[in-house]
Parts: C-alpha cells; structure tokens; sequence
C-alpha cells in the first residue's frame, strides 16, 4: 500500500505542476549547453550532490533519487525551483517528484534555459525544509568546462596484522565534478581493459593487485588514471583466542605503598590473531568504557579497576582486575632545619682551650630531612660540613654554621665563639722549618713562624695530607690562614699570597 500511496502523491505533483521533464528511459535525451545532476538518498535534511555553479543557456537538468543513488527506504522528494522569493531568479518553473518505486525509478530529466543570476531549489514535501540550496549562473562565453572531475578510490574488507586483505577486497571508486557533472566513470583490474563503473568492484584471486580508474564530465574532460595496490590473502584458521591484557600504575608513593595525589593507570593488550579491536574499562563500579588514553585518578580513596579487550574476531578476554588507593599529598615543607654546635677540649681556669677545640655541628629536620650543613672558620669561605672542626691555631676563634634541607628551606645562620691557647706541647716534632711558606714548589715570600705550639705555617697547611679534591685543599688554607690573621700571626696580604699560591698548585687534584 506504501507503493501505491507513494505513486500516487507523485502522479498528483506532475498533475497539479506542468513540467518539461521527460523521463530518461522514455524519450531521447534533449540536447542541451549543460547538465546538471542532482541526486537524493534516504537523508530529509540535505540533497546528497547537487551543483553550485552553471553558465547561462539551455541546460539538461537530471534528477535521481534512486536505489543507486542510496535511497534504501524509498522515501520521495522533490527538486523544486522557487518562484517567489525576492533577490532569486523566477524564470524556471521545475518541480519533480521521484521515488525509487516511480515510473522511471527515480531518475527524471527536464531540460530548461537558465539566465545570469541565483536561482534557489529546495524539497516542497513537508518535513524537509532544510534541503534547500543555490545555484549561481554566469554569463556563457567563458570557454566553458574545462577542468576534468576529481575520482577518487577506497579499498575494503578483513585484513590481517600486516594490512593484507583476507580472501577477498573491494574497491569503491568515487567522482564528482563541479562544473558540467560527471558523466562516465572506468576501471580497470591489473592492467586488462577500463570497463564502465556502476558498483564496487570486488577482486578475489589470490596475489597482489592493481585497479585503475579514471572519469569524464559532460565537456569531455577526463582525469588523469588513478590507482590503488594491495595484496589478497588465503583467510587463515578461525581466531579463537582472546586477546592478553594488562595494566600498569604509575605514580608517587608513599611507604605503604599508596599514591600520592594521583594515580594512572596504563592499559596495553596484544593479539596474535586477528589483532586486537577495542580495550575497555570500569573505574570502580561504572559501566565499561572504551580505553584511549591512560586513566589518570586523583579522588582520594581506594579504587577498583576492571579491564578488558576484544580482537577483531569477537573474543573477549576474562575481566581484569587493579585496586589501589590514592591519599592526599603531604604539604609542602617550608620549615629549616633546627642547627645547633657544641664545643669540646680541655680548658684552662679562663675558659680557653689548651691546645685546640674540637666544633661539633648537628642538623634535624622532621619533614624533608637535611640535606646540607657548613661551616665558616673565623673570615674563611663557607665549607661542608662532615666531620667535627678541630681549631688548634692559638687566638680567639668563630665558627659559624648553617643547614638545609631536602625542600630548600636554609636555617638562619649562627655561630659559636672561642679561644685557643697553646699547651707549650710541641706538637711538630718533625716540623717543617723551611724560611718561607712554599705550596707545591711555589714560594709565597711569607716567613715561615712557629704558630705558637711547635707546628710552622707550613706543618699547618700540610700540603701532603690526602685530601677529596683541590677545592677542599684550597678552603683548608683558607681556614688554617684565617685563624692565623685572627691571631695576629698573618695580615691580610700575607693570606692572600698563601691562598693564592694553594689556588695555583695541583694539590689534591
């Protein structure tokens, strides 16, 4: 009954609109300067093709609404030309019903003049008001279609994990062109000879393969050949093998083991098959979601993660399981360490050391931990702390230190302050008497004196300890010199000769 009824209402249109359409199948194709083809499929919102732009002049005007053209559902419309609205040309008088179960089984044709201007279409049956376009004419005279259509070609069906297509492919061969229309579409399979193209072409021999395919308009432009290759393969044993999944956290933990802020979640699955076709996942109780990216969790709690993946076969592998918990993140230290010295040694009745002090430097920190501590002699540079300080040049003596932890945060500086005084011990039996302080060979021209205790400006410098490195050595004179300027052994010129004649040599290097 849908037929009749459709049939009907197209008898009904032609009545009530006289048109010049002659169906294709019934009478000889009118010559015209132009064709113009529009076609339809079972969209109401838009006409699937229709052309933009036309040259003045008789004009063949083909409208398809067919099977061919897509229409599956044999829904009709109509290509009607509008005769009303103001700023469009209202010289053409067109409406055509058609209907893949009409008379000519959707394919009509009418022939008309069009004149320079814009002429609008749309579909008149109501419910599809949105198909609706313009047409643009210009004046003729312009050389007319010269550009040939542009074809395109696409390959399908199974392939395996090499891109091989499974005992058989089919290849869909597209064209338009923009100014006449196309009017013939060719293909050719490994080079034997073009055919006219009216459905997808299916190649199933076994091997690789080669199809050609070109287009013509209505001005006889045609395109250049184009081509696609590919290779069909014997299909291979059933795939019934589901795929192998897994996951990977990834994250900041803390000492049970719990993430720290966030946590994300990886998934990966392989198949050896027919290749793997989709992951999914279901963070704690929700519906199972196809996986893209990696899932990135930061509500604080504990979670569950279900996986799974399914191959291009349709196995699906056994639910998968993750659980973790997330916790808050810790806040950021901003408090220095807590820094403290002690000073140890014999004493006299006036509270001086006898013979030297032993500076012990200690640093706490209960949030990021410690990370450096130093320490000053006297005017010298700021040194690592890592053993106790002995201080034995005789005189009044500073150490000052400081520490910082792991997040940066230093402790304000602070210092402790002593004095030493000799024990008339010598404590350089073998003590190096040379007149003048040499370092490594170079000689400073700085008397060579007893610091008060046996010991030489050279037995103090001790240039063949074993020392970490060169700086180290360096900021040892610094230190032993200092204390000596603070004493009243050195001035400032003669340290500077010192620590410049350390800075020179390669001890310690």
């Amino acid at each position: 009954m849908t037929r009749r009824l459709k049939a009907a209402l197209a008898a009904l249109l032609l009545t009530v609109i006289p048109l010049a359409a002659v169906p294709a199948s019934a009478a000889p194709r009118v010559a015209a300067d132009q064709v113009l083809t529009w076609t339809a499929d079972d969209s109401i919102t838009r006409y699937k093709s229709a052309p933009t732009t036309a040259v003045a002049g008789a004009t063949t005007i083909i409208w398809e609404n067919s099977a061919a053209t897509g229409n599956t559902t044999g829904m009709p419309h109509t290509l009607t030309f509008d005769t009303s609205t103001e700023g469009y040309n209202h010289d053409v008088t067109l409406n055509i019903l058609a209907s893949p179960f009409d008379a000519n089984d959707g394919r009509h044709q009418a022939t008309v003049t069009l004149t320079p201007g814009r002429y609008r279409y749309f579909c008149s049956i109501p419910g599809h008001s949105s198909m609706v376009g313009e047409l643009v004419v210009t004046e003729g005279g312009g050389g007319g279609d010269t550009t040939a259509p542009t074809v395109t070609a696409t390959v399908s069906g199974d392939q395996d994990q090499d891109g091989n297509y499974l005992g058989a492919a089919t290849v869909t061969v597209t064209a338009t062109d923009a100014d006449s229309g196309v009017q013939t579409v060719e293909y050719q399979v490994d080079d034997t000879s073009f055919h006219p193209y009216t459905e997808p072409v299916r190649v199933t021999a076994i091997g690789d393969h080669a199809v050609q395919f070109r287009a013509t308009d209505q001005a006889g432009n045609t395109s250049a050949v184009g081509s696609v290759s590919f290779r069909i393969v014997e299909p291979g044993e059933e795939d019934t093998t589901a795929p192998v999944v897994t996951a990977a956290l990834t994250g900041d933990r803390d000492g049970d083991g719990n993430f720290i802020g966030t946590a994300t979640a990886t998934l990966t699955a392989t198949d050896a098959g027919s290749g793997v076709a989709t992951i999914e996942y279901a963070l704690d109780g929700a519906a199972f979601t196809a996986y893209a990216n990696p899932i990135v969790v930061n509500t604080v709690g504990m979670h569950m993660l279900h996986y799974r993946a399914t191959d291009v076969a349709g196995n699906t592998s056994a639910e998968q399981m993750e659980h973790f918990t997330v916790v808050e993140p810790q806040a950021a230290d901003t408090t220095p360490p807590t820094v403290a010295a002690t000073v140890a040694g014999d004493r006299d009745d006036d509270g001086a050391y006898v013979g030297g002090a032993t500076v012990t430097v200690t640093a706490t920190d209960d949030e990021s931990g410690v990370a450096t501590i130093e320490y000053a002699l006297d005017t010298g540079g700021w040194t690592t702390y890592a053993a106790p300080v002995v201080v034995r040049a005789p005189g009044a003596h500073t150490v000052r230190y400081r520490a910082t932890d792991t997040a940066g945060n230093s402790a304000t500086e602070q210092s402790t302050t002593f004095t030493v005084v000799a024990d008339g011990t010598d404590r350089c039996p073998d003590s190096d008497t040379r007149a003048t302080v040499i370092i490594g060979g170079d000689d400073t021209g700085v008397r060579n004196v007893d610091t008060g205790d046996g010991c030489t400006i050279n037995d103090l410098i001790d240039e063949h300890a074993t020392y970490p490195g060169h700086a180290e050595f360096v900021r040892h004179v610094e230190a032993v010199t200092a204390a000596l300027v603070t004493g009243g052994t050195l001035d400032r010129r003669q340290q500077g000769a010192i620590v410049r004649a350390a800075a020179r040599s390669d001890v310690g290097a």
